[in-house]
This record gives C-alpha cells, sequence and structure tokens, in this order.
C-alpha cells in the first residue's frame, strides 16, 4: 500500500512519537509499504508521522545517491524507537527538502556525525555512527519522530522570509504530494 504523505499545517508532524513495541500490529507490512511509499515519492527518507502515525520508525533509503557514493548503493534501512546521544561538534551544511514541505529546499546545518541506538524491524538492538549522507537524513527523519520539521533548523530571520510558503502549505494538510495508487 502506498501511503498518502501528510502535508506541513498537520498537527501529526508536530505531536511526538511513541515508541513501538516488537508485538506492534502488521508492522513488517507498515515497514514494507513505507519502503514502497518512499520509492513512489522519489525521496531518501520517510518517518510514520508522515503517512500520519505518531509512531517511533523511519526508514531510509540512500540507494539513489549509489551512483556518486557507491558505498551507499545497497543503503535501505529501519529504525524504531531511535535515540541520538551523541552528535559532533563539526556541522554541514546542506540543502534540505521534504516529502512533507513540497517544493521547499534549504540549507540546513547539521552534524556531520552522529551515535545512536535503536532497533531495526526485526528487533535486533544497535548502537551505530552515521556520518555523511546518512547521518544527514537520519537526523532529518529523527527530527520528524521529534515532532519537528527542516524548517525549524532555520534561523528566525531565514522561516520569517519563508512564512507565506509555509502558510500556503499548512493550508493544503492532508493532501498527498504525489498519485496514490
Amino acid at each position: 500500500m502506498i501511503y498518502p504523505i501528510v502535508i506541513y499545517g498537520s498537527q501529526t508532524l508536530r505531536n511526538p512519537s511513541e515508541n513501538i513495541a516488537p508485538d506492534y500490529p502488521g508492522l513488517a507490512k507498515l515497514v514494507e509499504d513505507m519502503f514502497l511509499t518512499l520509492g513512489e515519492a522519489d525521496g531518501v527518507g520517510l518517518a510514520a508521522p508522515q503517512i500520519g502515525k505518531n509512531i517511533r520508525l523511519f526508514v531510509v533509503d540512500c540507494t539513489p545517491w549509489g551512483e556518486d557514493h557507491p558505498e551507499l548503493a545497497d543503503y535501505r534501512r529501519a529504525f524504531i524507537n531511535a535515540e541520538i546521544y551523541e552528535r559532533s561538534e563539526e556541522t554541514s551544511l546542506f540543502n534540505e527538502g521534504c516529502l512533507s514541505l513540497p517544493g521547499l529546499h534549504e540549507d540546513v546545518r547539521r552534524p556531520v556525525s552522529i551515535r545512536m541506538r535503536y532497533v531495526d524491524e526485526k528487533f535486533v538492538e544497535h548502537d551505530e555512527e552515521f556520518t555523511g549522507l546518512p547521518a544527514r537524513v537520519i537526523q532529518h527523519e529523527y527530527d520528524h519522530i521529534e515532532g519537528k520539521v527542516f524548517t525549524d533548523r532555520l534561523s528566525p530571520l531565514r522561516r520569517n522570509l519563508l512564512k507565506s510558503k509555509l502558510q500556503r502549505l499548512a493550508g493544503g494538510k492532508y493532501r498527498c504530494s504525489y498519485k496514490t495508487k
């Protein structure tokens, strides 16, 4: 199933998400459907709040960058109950977009590496360091499960300059940014 993507303005994107248990109903199918939805939307990350579910689950698929970054050719992962507990002091700017804020792209400063605990879709525990593009995408999706969007990371002046675009997006909440099948 391809889910409609929740658009900026929905309270779902602002609510913190809840941890989930291994017996969460239909978890394997949900993860599969999130990857399907992500592929249909031509994105590299999708968090459960973006499909209307306030649970601590997101998926990342960096394979579209595989041609330029061979180490990412098969980089597809699901993250459940993630907790970032360490961030590098070194940061970098990167032009980010978001499936829930279609058409909006801005330079966002984030740490270049993070350490995170999470479980995968089989509830195997992981404690890993992520750097580069995966760290960037993971932080973006992690923000979603914390009730944040990438524009929250912009300066107040820049957010103010984007105010009319954000208001237009907020008026279109719950609409899908692509056609569902």
